[in-house]
């Protein structure tokens, strides 16, 4: 065996510390959405934010992305569900991509697509790989029906239901903005 060669409870040991750390983050970040936990706005406060991104009713999609960060970081976190947690995570990260950061730039200091685009690549990366065997899945023996195949189709779904999320944003009211 060479030297530089990964035994499976190194890898899985790698894999835990990244599941834990970007699936608690990610809950985490849905919490400040929804609780206005960690310094977070709350509820109303990010409803009214998701209003002047043209999420209406804006309450009602700031609560789905809220739900949908932190349902996708505990079951990374937790390694649970296979590629369903990465798949909600690539969702949620592409809509505030596209709606929030992309006209921004790279970098997150001008506000651009960097912190969306790691999460999105790490959930990715996490659901190509699997859990490891420190994961719900492994422990409970679920691992089995996360074929390349069935990943491919969830991952796949939670690239259109962040394209469908985003087609439902509404055009500005022009008749509320213009001038008597």
């Amino acid at each position: 065996m060479s030297s530089n060669a990964l035994d499976l409870q190194t890898l899985s040991i790698g894999l835990l510390l990244a599941r834990v750390i970007i699936g608690l983050l990610m809950a985490a970040h849905g919490t400040q959405k929804l609780l206005g936990w960690f310094g977070g706005y709350g509820l109303e406060k990010t409803g009214g934010f998701f209003e002047q991104l043209r999420f209406r009713p804006g309450r009602a999609f700031a609560a789905a992305a809220s739900l949908s960060e932190i349902a996708s970081g505990l079951l990374v976190a937790l390694g649970l569900l296979g590629p369903v947690g990465p798949a909600l995570m690539i969702s949620v990260m592409i809509v505030a991509a596209v709606s929030v950061h992309w006209g921004h730039g790279l970098f997150a200091a001008t506000n651009g697509i960097e912190v969306p685009l790691l999460y999105a690549t790490v959930a990715l990366a996490l659901a190509l790989v699997g859990p490891g065997q420190y994961s719900l899945d492994a422990s409970l023996g679920i691992a089995d029906p996360w074929t390349p195949m069935v990943t491919s189709i969830v991952l796949g779904l939670g690239i259109v239901g962040g394209i469908a999320n985003l087609s439902l944003r509404r055009p500005p009211n022009l008749a509320a903005n213009a001038l008597p």
